[in-house]
């Protein structure tokens, strides 16, 4: 009788020890799966909220489903706040980056231009941006904004070199500016005509599925 309830409590060990053993696997299994998954928020204005398009058209859907059928699994965080600058971005950046964001695209500085913030000013929030995202740890990815001549060849030359400056600073990948992907049409007004909103300023879902299509390897890249 001792002898079969020796071999009934070696029996139970066993089964306890591979029940133990499964589950552990199953929850390493589950958290392996979930580590995979990279999370990246585009800090922006209307451009990355997708102003004037239906949900599916902005630039974070697309971006996102660029990047998944290329075999990366992505989450893409808008974060986009129509009208916003780089103060704006500045101030919502801290809780932009909650835990599980593990890259930022920064793409900000179109509304400082329109409204002829200097240059300075605007640097200054960029770099406070790109601080709080390397405090973080997060892989970072700035989008740069070219400025017309409207306010003089010198605000040009301060607003279009602070993207290299800073990002040359930081250490991270410089995208030279968002409408890339329109720019190389070579033909500014027809590329205008075919994929900008009437407005002339944000691209219709034809324009954002070039820009991504352009922008696309530089965040492949990024999370890879």
């Amino acid at each position: 009788m001792g002898r079969a309830f020796e071999q009934v409590g070696s029996w139970s060990c066993k089964v306890l020890r591979t029940a133990r053993n499964l589950g552990l696997g199953l929850i390493l299994g589950i958290s392996a799966a979930q580590a995979e998954t990279v999370t990246i928020a585009a800090l922006g204005d209307s451009l990355t909220q997708g102003y004037g398009l239906v949900q599916e058209d902005g630039f974070v859907p697309q971006l996102e489903a660029w990047l998944r059928a290329r075999g990366a699994d992505v989450t893409v965080i808008n974060a986009g706040v129509s009208g916003d600058t780089t103060a704006g971005g500045l101030s919502r950046v801290a809780w932009t980056l909650t835990p599980e964001v593990d890259a930022m695209v920064v793409a900000l500085g179109g509304n400082d231009l329109l409204r002829g913030i200097d240059p300075a000013t605007s640097r200054a929030n960029l770099d406070g941006i790109l601080q709080a995202g390397d405090e973080a740890g997060v892989d970072m990815l700035l989008v740069g904004m070219e400025a017309p001549l409207n306010y003089g060849a010198d605000f040009k030359d301060q607003f279009d070199g602070m993207y290299g400056e800073l990002a040359e600073a930081y250490s991270i990948p410089l995208y030279p500016t968002f409408f890339d992907g329109l720019l190389a049409e070579g033909d500014i007004n027809a590329a205008r005509a075919a994929y900008m909103q009437a407005d002339g300023i944000h691209p219709n879902a034809d324009g954002v599925a070039r820009i991504v299509e352009a922008m696309g390897p530089a965040i492949l890249a990024l999370i890879e």
